[in-house]
Order: structure tokens, then sequence, then C-alpha cells
């Protein structure tokens, strides 16, 4: 075998290894206790890596029960990216996918695992509210809504905030969650929960961008069957104004 092709089927067998020790044969001629270092410098780091982005669904499976997990998705999946930010938007695709399997997971892991990662893809966001055009006093009723890039609204079927090892439901319940994820000027980010009504709003905002506030308030009031829309415009502008003092709205666009 030429020695590119040579080597190339070295790494697989090492890789193949590293990815899997109690299935895959040891590539020959490597001392045992180095690849002992390898396998374990690798799997630390990935562990570690995870760790730090889903800290509560560690704390809910254990030492043991992280560990295992960590290790299959080491092993059965192939991610599509090689950067190490990326790696919990992957972890996030094979937990979705082991549910389609029926692994035994808890029903609600898929969504506490996206509910931890929000939270690192907003602070790792390049985005910036400076860099969108717009009137921080325009009329939000008149104009156009813009809401800001760094304020996130999400749902889910679970209570995800609740989620602990003390607090695991078996049921999902009858209502969903509605969270916003938001960073603020200090580069903090928070969550908060949102009412359906807000969420919607907010959710309508980046559907239906060129509608004005007052379009988008009667638009809601058409998915509700109301039979006075004009009622939703003036508590519509109220909840306007408090998005727009929670940094949530920015203003009108330009």
């Amino acid at each position: 075998m030429p020695a590119p092709e040579s080597l190339r089927a070295q790494q697989f067998e090492l890789a193949a290894y590293i990815r899997d020790p109690d299935g895959a044969v040891p590539p020959p001629g490597i001392e045992a206790r180095r690849l002992a270092i390898y396998r374990d410098l690798f799997f630390n780091s990935l562990q570690g890596l995870l760790a730090g982005n889903f800290p509560v669904i560690r704390r809910i499976l254990g030492t043991d029960g992280w560990q295992e997990l960590v290790r299959d998705f080491y092993r059965e999946f192939r991610c599509s990216t090689p950067f190490f930010p990326e790696l919990p938007r992957e972890f996030i695709q094979y937990l979705l996918l082991r549910t389609e399997e029926d692994r035994g997971d808890a029903p609600w892991l898929p969504e506490l695992a996206h509910y931890e990662w929000a939270e690192l893809a907003l602070d790792l966001s390049e985005a910036d509210p400076a860099d969108e055009p717009h009137d921080p006093a325009g009329d939000l009723l008149a104009g156009v809504p813009l809401p800001s890039p760094l304020a996130w609204p999400l749902a889910y079927s679970w209570p995800v905030h609740r989620l602990s090892p003390e607090f695991q439901p078996a049921s999902m319940p009858d209502t969903p969650t509605f969270l916003l994820v938001q960073r603020d000027a200090s580069h903090k980010v928070r969550f908060s929960e949102l009412s359906a009504l807000t969420f919607r709003l907010l959710q309508r905002l980046s559907e239906q961008p060129d509608l004005t506030g007052r379009e988008q308030l009667l638009a809601l009031a058409a998915e509700a069957q109301s039979a006075d829309p004009e009622a939703f415009v003036l508590p519509g502008r109220d909840m306007f104004d408090q998005l727009r003092a929670g940094g949530v709205v920015l203003g009108t666009r330009n």
C-alpha cells in the first residue's frame, strides 16, 4: 500500500478505536499506554466541553448517565462541522435522532438541550442592535416595530426552565411554555416567561416584518377570533411600550 494510503488507513483505525474503545480493535503497533492517553484525552475534552454547555442535563443524568450519553454521541454521530462552538447544536441533533429511534431517553431531553444551547448561542451572537437602522422613539402602532436581534422568543412543550434533578415531569403539560432569552447591554443573558399573546406578537414581528404595529395587533385579534378587533389595539400599545422599555423591541424601522 502506498505511504499516503497506509497513513490514512492507520488514522482511520486509530480514530475508530478512540471513538469506540470497547467495540473497535486497537490499531497494531501502538503501545496500549499511548492509546489510552489518546482515548482519554479526546473523550474528556469533548465531555468537558458539552458538560459546560449542558449543566442541567449533566446534573439530572448524574456522572454515569451523562458519560454514557456522551460516549454514545461520540461513537454514533458524525458531526457536520469541525468548530467547537457548534458542537452543542450537533449534540441537540443527536438527541433528536435518539428520540426518533425511541432510545428510552426522557421525552423532554431535546427541548432541555435546546433551552441550554440558546444561552450559549445568544452569548456568542455577533448581532448588534446598533447595526439595525431604526427610530428608537418611533410610533409603534403607526410604524413598523423592529425586534431586537438579541431577544429570542422560544416555545417549548415542556417547562424546560424548571427541570432539575428534583423536578422531572412524567407527562407533558396541557399548556406550552413560552420564554424570552435576551442579552442585555452588559452582555448578560437572561430568561423570562412570556404570555402566549406576547410570544405570538413577537413571533409575528419576525414572520411579517413589514406590517405596522396596528396591523400586527389587528391580525392577532383575527387569529383569536375576537368580536371586537379594536379592543386589542389599546392594550397592544401598552404591550409594545413595555417591550421597547425592556429592549425587546428597538423602535420602528427606518
